[in-house]
């Protein structure tokens, strides 16, 4: 699925794991499967896109969930959400060694973890695009995002920040969450004002940032500016002359003072 985010539940208890899924994909988003074991979450990680973990700690066979991310995490990094009934000190400290993004007890319900994983998609957004020191989690609370604080909308990131870049997808909030879409998929950037259309291969998105915070925000090289109100898809070309560039059938002016640097990007062999 290229317009959800996918999500991989490790969770030992069928029934428990079984409703978790069912209220992923009721709020929008896609189970890429569920894991009763580390190494069969080993399996659906390896062959699978997966965007976030959501990972109990007690779990079957010979990797406990912490040992678990560990394994998943050496591989790429992913956010990582723990669920578990598990408070003492000493799995705490076990589970900051491996950065998750949220540490969420048991029971919890719908609200709470859409609340996480959206601040668990944007810190780690944050933190790929500009690395620094990931923020210790306290100890005792029902969620535990990476700030160590109760989110408020004031604080809430994830609430602000109407477009994620993570690897080589984005993140686009539509109606209150999260839409995935590949940057392969993009064809070129529209300015409008204080707004920017991201428009793809199927569908358009409309995001409140301008195009020249876009740009900074996604610090995407295959991305050109062709014009004030443009940038192109380097990957997406279809031909270009030198005043209009195609692109996916549309035609796109290509502007005297963008033309230089924009034909920086096609080397002379």
């Amino acid at each position: 699925m290229t317009d959800r985010i996918n999500i991989l539940i490790v969770e030992d208890e069928a029934i428990l794991a079984m409703d978790l899924s069912d209220m992923l994909e009721d709020e929008g988003y896609y189970v890429v499967g569920t894991a009763n074991n580390g190494r069969k979450a080993l399996d659906l990680f390896q062959h699978n896109p997966v965007d976030l973990v959501l990972c109990d700690i007690t779990i079957k066979g010979d990797w406990d969930g912490i040992e678990t991310i560990g394994q998943l995490v050496s591989i790429r990094q992913v956010p990582v959400i723990y669920l578990t009934a598990l408070t003492d000190r000493s799995t705490i400290a076990r589970a900051k060694e491996t950065f998750p993004a949220a540490y969420i007890t048991k029971p919890f319900d719908s609200s709470q973890l859409r609340l996480a994983i959206e601040m668990a998609l944007n810190s780690f957004s944050l933190r790929i695009l500009a690395p620094q020191p990931p923020a210790t989690p306290v100890t005792e609370a029902k969620v535990r995002p990476l700030t160590g604080e109760k989110p408020t909308p004031e604080k809430d990131p994830s609430r602000t920040a109407p477009i994620l870049r993570i690897n080589d997808a984005l993140f686009v909030k539509q109606n209150y969450q999260f839409v995935k879409v590949l940057l392969s998929e993009v064809l070129y950037l529209e300015a409008d004002d204080i707004y920017t259309t991201i428009n793809t291969t199927g569908r358009k998105y409309v995001v409140r940032l301008s195009l020249s915070q876009m740009i900074e925000r996604l610090q995407a090289n295959r991305l050109a500016r062709t014009h004030r109100s443009f940038v192109v898809n380097l990957d997406r070309i279809d031909s270009f002359s030198d005043h209009e560039v195609m692109v996916g059938g549309h035609s796109l002016p290509l502007g005297r003072n963008y033309k230089d640097e924009f034909l920086r990007h096609f080397p002379v062999c």
